[in-house]
């Protein structure tokens, strides 16, 4: 059975996830897979720092070189976070021939088309599921079995920090400066949670989503954005008493322009998109969505409504979108 090994850039929350992963279920990814996939290389700021996972301290370095130029190594995992040195490490990857698998959605979105052409470039593949809703199969799924389809609409919760923010402000009655500081007891939200409650975090991950679903390029910068912050407790009761919900919605929506040739939208639409809290009626999908979970709800011409629901975020459901990845990719070296 072939030996593939993978390089960890950064060992955080979602490097951590995937090494345990790989450690914990390596007899069943051998035998579904048909590889051996081990970690050949961790890249740590402090390869002395006591870690709460059991790594062989002789793989960690602090030189990234040793790692992206490591003629052993077949796939590389950047799980560093943030958009540089993420990106010029990712690139520098690739024209050393290796495959790259991420979690990073700034990174992903901010140089969206660099990283996709510079993997067509140096014939490697280039992952990144795991960077818009953590363990939820969405980017995958729309770009293989749903493929097929011409999409119309996608909506999706797509960060757990503001979901469970508007969540207790909706259930438990919870003014929005005591559930964001729950959130920051509880892990869900940074100390700094601007990224999170302004919706830029969200639009990072309608970019990607467009990108693939309608294979239109749209910076996060110039997705209309709002986030959550200027909520009140006034505006929760308010749609309460409309029968509705507030979300915050990642909204991206193929308009028809019309014509005489133009059936649906193919050919002749317009795409609209958005970043914003919404209302939603009570019996909408998203609208059941709650606390940290996240969802994906998608049309598409052929399939028609589907909906992506689980954990967003998180060491374990984050690294098992990495691992899927790594799987796919490692399924087709010879």
């Amino acid at each position: 059975m072939k030996t593939v090994k993978i390089g960890l850039l950064g060992i955080g929350n979602v490097g951590s996830g995937a090494f345990q992963i790989i450690s914990l279920n390596a007899a069943s990814i051998a035998k579904s897979s048909g590889r051996n996939i081990i970690a050949a290389g961790v890249l740590a700021r402090d390869k002395n720092k006591k870690r709460d996972i059991d790594i062989n301290p002789d793989i960690i370095t602090d030189d990234p070189d040793e790692i992206l130029k490591n003629p052993e190594i077949d796939i590389i995992v950047e799980a560093l976070g943030g958009i540089e040195p993420a990106t010029t490490f990712m690139l520098s990857a690739m024209k050393n021939g290796k495959h790259v698998v991420t979690a990073n959605k700034a990174a992903v979105a901010a140089n969206y088309d660099k990283l996709t052409s510079a993997a067509a470039e140096n014939g490697v593949q280039f992952k990144f599921e795991a960077s818009v809703g953590g363990g939820i199969p969405i980017l995958n799924a729309i770009d293989t079995v749903l493929r097929g389809n011409e999409f119309t609409e996608i909506m999706g919760i797509v960060n757990g920090t503001t979901n469970y923010i508007l969540t207790k402000m909706t259930e438990e009655k919870l003014p929005y400066d005591v559930a964001l500081k729950n959130a920051q007891e509880l892990g869900f939200a940074e100390a700094d949670p601007t990224a999170d409650v302004e919706g830029i975090d969200v639009a990072n991950k309608l970019t990607i989503l467009i990108a693939l679903a309608f294979g239109q390029y749209i910076k996060p910068e110039d997705i209309p954005t709002t986030g959550i912050s200027k909520i009140t407790a006034s505006d929760i009761e308010e749609a309460a008493a409309k029968g509705c919900k507030i979300k915050l919605i990642a909204h991206a929506k193929m308009n028809c322009t019309g014509g005489a040739d133009c059936e649906g939208c193919t050919g002749n639409g317009k795409l609209e998109y958005s970043v914003k809290p919404m209302l939603l009626p009570n019996d909408h999908p998203l609208a059941g969505v709650s606390n940290e979970f996240n969802a994906v709800f998608v049309t598409g011409n052929a399939v028609g409504e589907l909906m992506f629901y689980g954990r967003g975020a998180g060491a374990l459901p984050t690294g098992s979108a990495v691992v899927g990845d790594i799987i796919e990719i490692a399924k087709t070296i010879k």
